[in-house]
């Protein structure tokens, strides 16, 4: 019967830091920028789902295409429709790593730059991307912070001839994510 408990205490005492090394949020911020000097064209979706081990650096992101938000309703129905199709294609990931985990101290405050590369997958097509971060910690929990630009041709997003002089064809994206350990 010891030896049972004693094993029983061994295994928990093992999960237990697995459970310890992920942070997760479902309210993490994406903002997007594809202005130009004919018309300011921005977006926000505070709905964002994203996964980080501490231990191995891999983390995910998934966004329902939907849950942006424009200051123009006509500009984000256009965006869901005719650009997105968020209806057939509901939302958007990014799976990846930090490319040197070693770099940030999860157990110590402090700010860490990184940078992270993975697959992210707009509409029906997906591209290596590569950006760089900063991951800060304060108090146990985690923020990430990270901005960089994806052509829109990449993701087959088409801009009509009509507007192209409206739209750009680059866009910045910006996400911010603040974490909590699960």
């Amino acid at each position: 019967m010891k030896q049972l408990l004693f094993s029983l205490s061994l295994a928990l005492l093992s999960i237990v830091p697995m459970f310890g090394q992920k942070y997760m949020t479902k309210t993490g911020t994406i903002t997007f920028n594809s202005s130009t000097p004919m018309e300011k064209i921005e977006a926000v979706n505070r709905g964002t789902v994203c996964v980080v081990d501490a231990a191995t650096g891999k983390m995910e992101f998934s966004v329902l295409m939907k849950g942006f938000h424009f200051e123009k309703a006509l500009m984000e129905e256009h965006f869901n429709e005719n650009y997105v199709e968020s209806t057939k294609y509901p939302k958007s990931t990014f799976k990846g790593s930090i490319q040197d985990p070693s770099k940030v101290n999860w157990a110590v405050d402090g700010t860490y730059k990184v940078t992270v590369a993975g697959n992210l997958t707009i509409k029906d097509k997906t591209n290596a991307v590569s950006a760089p971060g900063t991951i800060t910690i304060k108090g146990g929990k985690a923020t990430a912070v990270s901005t960089f630009n994806v052509k829109l041709v990449d993701y087959n997003v088409a801009i009509p001839k009509a507007v192209k002089a409206n739209i750009s064809e680059t866009v910045a994206i910006k996400v911010n994510c603040e974490l909590a350990k699960m």
